[in-house]
This record gives structure tokens, C-alpha cells and sequence, in this order.
């Protein structure tokens, strides 16, 4: 099975052991010139790169319903572009012209891997004097008692974040984040969102929610 098709078979099946899901961002960029964008009322594309269309669909879906949260006017590429159509340039290119697009924001899955984690145990008490009498035994028996070994498996997905100023075709921001055990993809999506918001904001290139709509810069 080829990785990423795998990465979507995970994704959509893998019910996570742990209560909640992590992501933190491990390197981010921004361009020089790049000024504090105001997205609202922008037309921006949501794009989901994968192999699987489900997933595709589901990742967009929570993409677009963020960028609403922040003002923009959001699209997801599956709507206008066919997965029949992602590989030819031209023809994405017609179609977000005529969709009147502003910006892209991208995000793609490039790694998974398995972080496996051991606690050794330790041994139960071995024949001493204590054994000579119940009392005694009790007490050093339970005062240290085997412990078993316990052995825990955790998948980490590397996640890429671009957003694009389509009219100037310029990137303005790069992320990537490190998402640890994803329950299902619109989860996935949504902790990235979340975690790539506080950081545009952070960077200076997201302006405050507070002062959206006073002085809108071009995506």
C-alpha cells in the first residue's frame, strides 16, 4: 500500500486511546514583507492535498468553516476543482480565476510514523529471613511487589500549513505541526487550524479578531 493511501486509510479508521489529540507547530515562516493580513470578506480556497477523496472532502469542509470563523469568504476546492483535474495546472488555474479566489490555504500531510515508548518493570521480592514468619512476609511481600512491563505506541503525523496570495501567487506563511495521535481527519484539521491562527496572529501576519475590518490588506 503506498504511504500517503495508508496515511488516509488511518486517518479515517484509527480511534485514538487517549482522551484528546496534540498539536504543537515545529517550525514556522513567514515572507519579510509580508504585513498583517484582514481576511475579511476575502475569497479564499480551501485545499486538502491527498490520495483519498473522503478525506479530502471532510479535511475542506473543516477548513472552510475556520476560515469563515475568521472573516474570510471560504471555498473549498473540491467544489470547483475535481480530483480528475488537481494535476493540470492550467485548468486550476482558469477555475480559480473565475471563482474570483484571493488566497490559498493549503495543508498536507508528509510524514507518519510509530513512537513506541517502554516502562520496564521491576521484579517481585526473592526468598529472605521475612519469609519465616506470615507477618513479615506480608509486610516485604507487598512492599514491593512485581510490577509488569507496559509497552505504548503513539502515531505522530507531520502536517504542512501554506497559505498563498493568489493574485500576487507569493507565499505568505509555512508551518509545519506535529499532531499526535488524530482521532479522524476533521479533528486533525481542526486542531491545525486552531494551532496555525495563533501563530499567523502571533508572527504579526493575522490581524487581532478585534481589529478585523478597520484597515483590510490585500491576501
Amino acid at each position: 500500500m503506498q504511504p500517503a493511501i495508508r496515511v488516509s486509510v488511518l486517518l479515517s479508521s484509527f480511534v485514538a486511546l487517549c482522551a484528546c489529540t496534540t498539536t504543537t507547530f515545529t517550525s514556522t515562516w513567514k515572507a519579510p514583507d509580508a504585513t498583517a493580513l484582514d481576511p475579511t470578506g476575502r475569497r479564499v480556497a480551501a485545499v486538502y492535498i491527498g490520495t483519498d477523496e473522503s478525506s479530502r472532502r471532510a479535511a475542506e469542509d473543516v477548513m472552510v468553516r475556520k476560515l469563515e470563523e475568521e472573516g474570510a469568504d471560504g471555498i473549498p476546492s473540491y467544489s470547483i476543482i475535481p480530483s480528475s483535474e488537481v494535476a493540470n495546472t492550467d485548468a486550476v488555474r482558469e477555475r480559480l480565476k473565475e471563482e474570483r479566489v484571493d488566497g490559498i490555504v493549503t495543508m498536507r500531510i508528509v510524514d507518519e510514523k510509530q513512537e513506541t515508548r517502554v516502562r520496564y518493570g521491576t521484579p517481585g521480592p526473592l526468598w529472605t529471613p521475612y519469609y519465616s514468619q506470615f507477618w513479615g512476609y506480608w509486610g516485604y511481600g507487598w512492599g514491593a511487589p512485581y510490577t509488569p512491563t507496559e509497552v505504548s505506541t503513539t502515531t505522530v503525523l507531520r502536517i504542512e500549513t501554506l497559505v498563498y496570495s493568489l493574485d500576487r501567487d507569493k507565499l505568505l506563511w509555512a508551518g509545519t505541526s506535529r499532531t499526535s495521535d488524530p482521532s479522524n481527519i476533521p479533528k486533525l484539521v481542526e486542531e491545525v487550524a486552531d494551532a496555525a491562527v495563533k501563530q499567523m496572529v502571533r508572527q504579526g501576519l493575522l490581524a487581532e479578531p478585534r481589529v478585523r475590518g478597520t484597515s483590510a490588506s490585500q491576501p
